[in-house]
């Protein structure tokens, strides 16, 4: 069990590395209309959401694959990016109830996902370890000492 607790912050690298390409590849074409503007609106419309949800979640999606991919404010991108699959797996994806699964397990994925890097963090290996894990103290009191 030791060997895998040191292969944790590779996991976490991976994990975020994951999250945040599948986040930015969903999140860019909402903003730069690829997908065309005017027909996602109505799309999240008929989910009963506001259209400028398209660009709440575009820039939601968009700047938390950038912060996920960076280990930067992780665990608060994380948990917008989990709340923000609960609402579409509420408002798009249960419409058959509960117990069709293969309707919600993508975003599912994503928001246990997302939920787990929240609770867990970024790891060692990301911006979040020397700016708010204690790294840069550390760092800096080692070096105070020479």
């Amino acid at each position: 069990m030791k060997f895998f607790d040191s292969l944790r912050p590779i996991g976490l690298l991976l994990l975020r590395i994951a999250l945040g390409v599948i986040f930015l590849s969903h999140g860019y074409p909402k903003l730069a209309h690829l997908r065309g503007g005017a027909q996602m609106q109505s799309f999240f419309v008929e989910h009963g959401l506001p259209g400028y949800f398209l660009y709440v979640s575009g820039v939601l999606e968009t700047f938390g694959g950038v912060l996920l991919l960076l280990g930067l404010f992780t665990r608060a991108a994380a948990v917008l990016l989990g709340l923000e699959m609960c609402v579409a797996i509420w408002k798009v994806h249960s419409g058959h109830g509960y117990l069709a699964v293969h309707d919600y397990e993508f975003p599912l994925t994503l928001a246990t996902a997302c939920f787990a890097l929240a609770t867990i963090g970024a790891g060692l290996i990301s911006l979040d370890q020397p700016l708010f894990e204690g790294g840069g103290r550390r760092w800096a009191a080692r070096n105070a000492k020479k």
